[in-house]
């Protein structure tokens, strides 16, 4: 696992320790484990932001947690998707909003999943051949230099990934050379994943890459932002 991985889950274990020790009514200790936690978040957040890179394969279990905002249903509000499209996803992950999105573009459309990590496409294309879904094309690699041709795409999104990738300016100008004039993009952050991109950072980043703001979902802690190419 990525030490950040190590780290967030430790400071997990330590937020849960002062909850304990709260409810047990010693201060003294509940204090302790939350300065624990706090400095283990700056550790994580720090290792994050410099040691980038996927979220590995061994916690594919995490993405099954529920997603609140974040969750296919919203991003289907947002994206919207329509039959006969062919839409992007980076990073998919085990197939979470790939499967939705796939089935909401047919019988015409395709859904093209790019990721870094091939187990987690294994993972992805069973559950969409267990779903009955034949439009959904796999292909790995990294997402600063995506293997597609200019305006290949009417949309695509990304859910808690940006802030994986170690060039993230990179990946937001390779997705506005894909995408249609008239496509859209939508990356979703969520701000217990310690990989979060803060939504100010990520519309000055986009406006870098020639996108425009259109919308978002949420807050600036949990959202989905919706951009178009400029």
């Amino acid at each position: 696992m990525r030490l950040h991985d190590w780290s967030g889950f430790t400071a997990l274990g330590a937020i849960v320790a002062s909850l304990v020790e709260l409810v047990r009514g010693d201060l003294g200790n509940a204090l302790a484990w939350l300065v624990l936690a706090v400095a283990l978040g700056v550790v994580t957040r720090y290792w994050s932001v410099t040691r980038r890179g996927p979220m590995p394969h061994r916690l594919r279990w995490t993405l099954l947690v529920p997603r609140g905002n974040q969750s296919s249903a919203h991003l289907h509000r947002i994206l919207e998707p329509r039959p006969g499209e062919r839409l992007l996803e980076i990073g998919p992950g085990i197939g979470i909003h790939a499967v939705p999105v796939a089935s909401s573009v047919r019988p015409d459309g395709r859904l093209d999943v790019f990721d870094v990590q091939q187990a987690m496409l294994d993972d992805l294309m069973q559950r969409a051949r267990t779903a009955g879904l034949t439009n959904v094309t796999p292909q790995r690699g990294e997402a600063s230099t995506l293997p597609y041709g200019d305006g290949t795409f009417d949309g695509a999104y990304l859910v808690g990934v940006l802030g994986e990738i170690p060039d993230e300016l990179q990946a937001l100008r390779e997705l506005r050379r894909v995408l249609k004039p008239t496509g859209r993009l939508v990356i979703g952050e969520v701000f217990f994943d310690p990989d979060f991109v803060r939504f100010g950072a990520l519309t000055a980043r986009a406006a870098e890459a020639r996108f425009a703001f259109e919308r978002k979902l949420g807050s600036s802690l949990s959202y989905l932002a919706r951009f178009r190419p400029m």
